[in-house]
């Protein structure tokens, strides 16, 4: 075997590896989340944005006490179902259950590390 062919191998092998690691952890950090939680509030914005990867992001008010300025929650929806039902829910009050995932390598998953699992719309 010449070293020219020997070269391209190990070229094609150490890129074959980083994919690998690459796609490895890519699902490692979509899939094992950091925290989990709810988030109570009322659905100010919920939109599908982005260029080329499109993605579902939104916001919520958090309302603590009267007369308060509320805190802003931004989050992320990769499921259509839960998107659609966002998507009716805008101006109402939504009890959000999320898992946070820390370290996703692009925004073609989502804006925020915050991932909406379920959505429960209040009366």
């Amino acid at each position: 075997m010449t070293s020219t062919k020997r070269v391209l191998l190990y070229f094609i092998g150490l890129l074959a590896a980083a994919l690998l690691l690459f796609a490895g952890y890519t699902w490692a950090m979509l899939h094992i989340s950091y925290s989990d939680g709810e988030r109570a509030g009322y659905l100010q914005k919920f939109s599908s944005r982005g260029w080329i990867c499109k993605t579902w992001e939104g916001e919520i008010l958090l309302t603590s006490m009267p007369g308060a300025i509320p805190e802003k929650f931004e989050f992320s929806v990769r499921e259509e179902a839960i998107a659609q039902a966002l998507t009716a829910a805008t101006g109402k009050r939504v009890i959000l259950t999320y898992a946070q995932h820390k370290g996703v390598p692009s925004q073609c998953f989502g804006e925020t590390e915050y991932y909406v699992t379920k959505v429960q719309v209040q009366p």
